[in-house]
């Protein structure tokens, strides 16, 4: 699937149970895999980013097994260095893997070539290698100066003494160096040089290092000292928290659609920096609650949020979600001190000013930081994800906007979060829709008018957008075979629904496109897949809060296929040819009952055999046959069942 449009929401509520941290199962699973004894791991994240440490793993020689139920690992430890000598390792995009395997791979002594996909032989590791080199690592560049691939020989390890690595790109370099120097046996002191960012990632290193029987000794945040002896061993069992950082996109969505959203997993106690999301959402209005093992966001119990001015350094994954919240604030929002998201999957600030601008959004862009002024309302927008997951995850909040996403490459969530959308959608309220399809004249398009009005909802009637193609067509001498010129009409089209009337470029055509040679022009194009594809996106733009009575003949099987009431409303062609006949003779123009029959009876068989979205009752719908029904007893039944769905 190259693409997911995600539906507009209503609001957001329920209960989230996290996925397993990536950064704690990295870390978990090589800590286990250089221990002393077998170590039992529960929650362990299912993602691209995990399987890819342990397909490293086991590359190297260290054993484990996938237990029931799924996330339940069994690792057996080497106790020490890598058994295997030799290997080709391919890391993805995996930072959390390739980092500290590649300190740990170079004072294992042994040959090793460490890869990745095209964006991590872009994402800088020359601080690593520096801080690696000056313990004697052998470590060769085999393309770029300073990125990867990297080739690892065997040398002769200084043991001991001070390293020094700079903070101020990636806490991933310190993390590698802490997580590798128990292999050397001695005492060996970190120093940093520079400020340390994402500080709380480097707590969940020490944190962990310290369950595996390492305690780091530390000066503030500009040194560290591993202790000589240090061995890793196994804490018999370890069960990974739920990922902080994921709890920010249901949170946030907590926050915008009212919620109350509930995430668990993760609590007051968790060793996750990114908890502290939720102090950054009760300082611009949310209402937040924390217990040992949830936290808990709903809307501000009074007006909107609020414009904020931050300094997210402690959180930088989880303030990519605030980029995007930016949008719903009630003024120019300033995200401080976030360099470091220019060396992430993506150039994330650069991305993120980029489609953030798509919805409407004025955004500006320095090294370090964003300034976001949002839109008065959001704009449908299509959003390049980078291949980053967390530009997927965090522009599905859009959403809650009232309008419609489209999210390109949505795989790209399976670095981290598989299940993303299909978790995203159980809290997800969508704007409700009531699709009603049927035939020509069966009077589905009274009935959903008035079912608009006394819902209060929008109304579109889709038959008069393909009207409307044709008698543009027929305005500019367009042949209605011509499938190109037809969708670049469509696409182009100047049409407003304004007071009950229909506007084509300033013109009312309300009645034009009533006529037969419209009618009989609007099943033709609708037979044109790129006329189809053309409208479907206009069609669905207008979704809106409080919701949508839409009309048509593919409804419900193509444009909202997620409606939560559907309705087949037919007549027989005897009936509806009558309804037309009176309809004609209203408006003063000329008609034939037997004329009507025998061209609503073709078109009806033109819909039904159409290649695209041909008409017919879809499982999930309800009939509903007019022909013995007044318009009053349809709108009534339509509007039973719409309270029985509700």
């Amino acid at each position: 699937m190259d693409h997911l449009d995600l539906p507009p929401l209503s609001g957001a509520a329920g209960t989230v149970k996290l996925p397993g941290s990536k950064s704690i199962s990295n870390r978990v699973l090589l800590m286990a895999a250089l221990a002393e004894g077998v170590t039992e791991i529960h929650d362990l994240l299912a993602s691209d980013d995990v399987d890819r440490m342990l397909e490293a793993l086991d590359a190297l020689g260290v054993r484990w097994e996938a237990l029931d139920p799924p996330g339940r690992y069994r690792v057996h430890g080497v106790g020490g260095g890598l058994p295997v000598k030799h290997g080709d390792i391919f890391l993805g995009n995996a930072g959390t893997a390739f980092r500290p395997l590649t300190a740990v791979l170079a004072l294992s002594g042994g040959h090793y070539r460490l890869a990745g996909v095209a964006r991590m032989h872009e994402r800088p590791i020359g601080d690593l290698v520096d801080g690696l080199r000056q313990l004697g690592a052998n470590i060769r560049y085999q393309a770029a100066e300073g990125f990867p691939p990297l080739v690892i020989e065997p040398a002769e390890i200084r043991r001991g003494g001070v390293v020094r690595v700079r903070g101020d790109v990636s806490s991933q370099f310190l993390t590698a160096l802490l997580m590798a120097m128990p292999l050397t046996g001695v005492e060996t002191r970190i120093e940093v040089v520079g400020e340390l960012i994402s500080k709380p990632y480097v707590e969940i290193t020490l944190a962990l290092m310290a369950r595996f029987g390492v305690v780091v000794a530390r000066e503030g945040w500009q040194a560290f000292v591993v202790p000589g002896g240090a061995t890793y061993r196994s804490p018999g069992a370890m069960y990974v928290e739920g990922d902080a950082s994921s709890a920010s996109y249901f949170l946030a969505a907590g926050a915008i659609g009212g919620g109350p959203v509930r995430v668990e997993g993760v609590g007051r106690d968790s060793i996750q920096g990114d908890v502290r999301f939720a102090e950054a959402l009760a300082s611009i209005g949310a209402q937040i609650e924390i217990a040992d093992n949830w936290i808990e966001a709903r809307a501000p119990a009074s007006g909107g949020l609020r414009a904020f001015d931050l300094d997210l350094n402690h959180i930088p994954d989880a303030a990519m979600t605030l980029a995007v919240l930016a949008l719903f604030a009630d003024g120019a929002c300033r995200l401080r001190n976030i360099a470091s998201w220019r060396v992430k999957e993506t150039d994330r600030i650069a991305a993120m000013a980029t489609e953030l601008r798509k919805l409407g959004a004025v955004v500006d862009e320095s090294e370090d930081q964003l300034v976001v002024i949002p839109p008065e309302s959001i704009r449908r927008g299509e959003i390049d994800t980078y291949d980053d997951h967390r530009m997927a995850m965090c522009f599905s909040l859009a959403t809650l906007g009232g309008t419609e996403i489209r999210i390109n490459d949505p795989k790209c969530v399976n670095k981290t979060f598989p299940a993303y959308f299909a978790t995203f959608a159980a809290v997800a309220q969508p704007v409700p829709v009531i699709a009603i399809d049927g035939p020509s004249a069966s009077g589905k398009g009274t009935v959903a008018a008035r079912v608009a009005e006394r819902l209060g909802y929008q109304h579109l009637d889709s038959g008069a957008l393909y009207r409307l193609v044709a008698l543009a067509a027929s305005r500019v001498g367009a042949s209605l075979d011509d499938s190109r010129a037809l969708a670049g009409l469509a696409r182009r089209l100047p049409v407003r629904f304004e007071g009950g009337r229909v506007l084509l470029d300033e013109d009312d055509v309300s009645d034009a496109i009533r006529s037969e040679a419209c009618s009989q022009g609007a099943s033709r194009v609708a037979a044109l897949p790129a006329v189809r594809e053309a409208l479907v996106l206009r069609q669905r733009a207008f979704r809106r809060a409080p919701g949508l009575v839409a009309e048509g003949r593919d409804m419900a099987s193509t444009i909202f296929p997620d409606a939560g009431l559907k309705i087949y409303l037919t007549a027989s062609a005897e009936i509806r040819a009558e309804r037309r006949y009176k309809q004609l003779l209203e408006k003063g123009m000329a008609a034939n009952m037997a004329g009507l029959i025998r061209d609503l009876r073709e078109r009806d068989a033109r819909d039904a055999a159409r290649s695209v979205a041909p008409l017919r009752q879809q499982d999930d719908a309800l009939l509903l046959d007019t022909s013995g029904m007044t318009i009053d007893q349809a709108v009534e039944f339509v509007l039973d069942a719409a309270g029985k769905a509700s």
